[in-house]
């Protein structure tokens, strides 16, 4: 097989022009994915992205048959908006992008976890769409319900994660603790007031706000789902210090960092039930709900799992906290198979829908 036989990709991640320019496939943290695409005769190229280059990556594209695409919602202050704007363009003029950016707002955002609350995964979730909607209906809901967890719709890292659990009321006001996910936050006691004014900038641009209840048992850990379209590739475990005070020894000390994310494959008995779960109900049942076909689902992506309360025969059970859909790595070491697997059948259907559309052109 030569390449032009499947076709050719970009793979895509933020860069400076000095990294554009000395990009090559086997110097960068997706060398494994390109070395998997060359073996299976796909002709495969780097595609560093930053706003001051949109047009000339966008010519790059153009040139090619599909792109993968691994950038952040947010980072250094910079968002997705000219890339997404972009990858919509070249889409729409035929090259395939995983994961395409409405993709991404339907399943890689918050939002899903209110969406899909009923769904096993779920929890007690809330949405609030406005900060009147938001001032009017957290104050009474934190008081009865106890600790909660406030997520901004678009974000990564911990940014716009939040723990708020009631620490006294009065008369006159509520004051909170609260506890930002980010690595190197300590808690800061306020007034419910301030904490709220302070989250109204997550309503911005169609912004919104999700709530749901603090897991007690965070820290057994969290797990990682890895998933290739509509099938698990692995998992990873790791212990993580997100939204857990500080030990004494402060946010920076060696006690405070989380633990090593430890990758497993999709065959590791300790989470064969998660598979199950997510291969034969809650994926299908999230595709159905969200209106995504399995050939839409991304190339990779991921769904980061806490430990819920015990049945009570004593299983697990399973709360989600996230779905990673716009930038996942790192990930197990078998997923760069997968990926280049599923991106060579991915160019092929690709391929063979273009010839059906000219031979039906050519017939009419």
């Amino acid at each position: 097989m030569i390449a032009d036989d499947v076709g050719k990709l970009a793979l895509l991640w933020h860069g400076n022009r000095q990294a554009r320019g000395e990009a090559t496939p086997c110097n960068n943290r997706f060398s494994s994915v390109f070395e998997e695409l060359a073996r299976l005769g796909i002709h495969a190229e780097p595609a560093v992205y930053a706003d001051d280059m949109v047009h000339e990556v966008r010519e790059q594209l153009l040139r090619l048959d599909g792109v993968l695409v691994w950038v952040n919602p947010i980072s250094d202050g910079r968002d997705r908006g000219a890339l997404d704007a972009m990858l919509r363009d070249v889409a729409s003029r035929g090259v395939w992008v995983s994961a395409h950016p409405d993709v991404i707002l339907k399943m890689g955002v918050k939002q899903v976890l209110h969406r899909t609350k009923h769904l096993g995964w779920g929890t007690d979730t809330h949405l609030y769409r406005t900060a009147n909607t938001f001032a009017a209906e957290f104050p009474e809901r934190l008081q009865s319900a106890g600790s909660r967890v406030l997520k901004q719709n678009r974000g990564n890292g911990g940014q716009g994660v939040w723990k708020v659990e009631p620490v006294s009321a009065s008369r006159d006001t509520t004051m909170v603790r609260v506890l930002q996910a980010r690595r190197g936050s300590v808690p800061e006691d306020m007034t419910l007031p301030d904490f709220m004014k302070r989250c109204t900038a997550y309503f911005e641009a169609e912004g919104c706000i999700i709530d749901q209840p603090f897991q007690t048992r965070l820290p057994d850990g969290m797990i990682r789902c890895y998933m290739g379209k509509d099938k698990v590739v692995g998992f990873g475990h790791q212990f993580i210090k997100a939204l857990i005070p500080p030990p004494p020894e402060g946010p920076e000390s060696e006690a405070a960092q989380p633990g090593p994310r430890i990758m497993h494959p999709r065959s590791t008995l300790a989470f064969q039930a998660l598979r199950r779960k997510m291969e034969e109900e809650w994926t299908p049942q999230m595709m159905q709900l969200l209106s995504i076909d399995v050939e839409s689902l991304p190339i990779i992506w991921d769904a980061d799992f806490l430990y819920g309360p015990r049945t009570a025969t004593g299983e697990d059970t399973y709360v989600l906290c996230e779905i990673n859909v716009s930038s996942v790595a790192p990930f197990p070491d078998q997923a760069s198979e997968v990926i280049a697997r599923l991106a060579m059948a991915r160019l092929r259907l690709r391929k063979t829908t273009a010839r059906g559309t000219v031979r039906c052109s050519v017939q009419q």
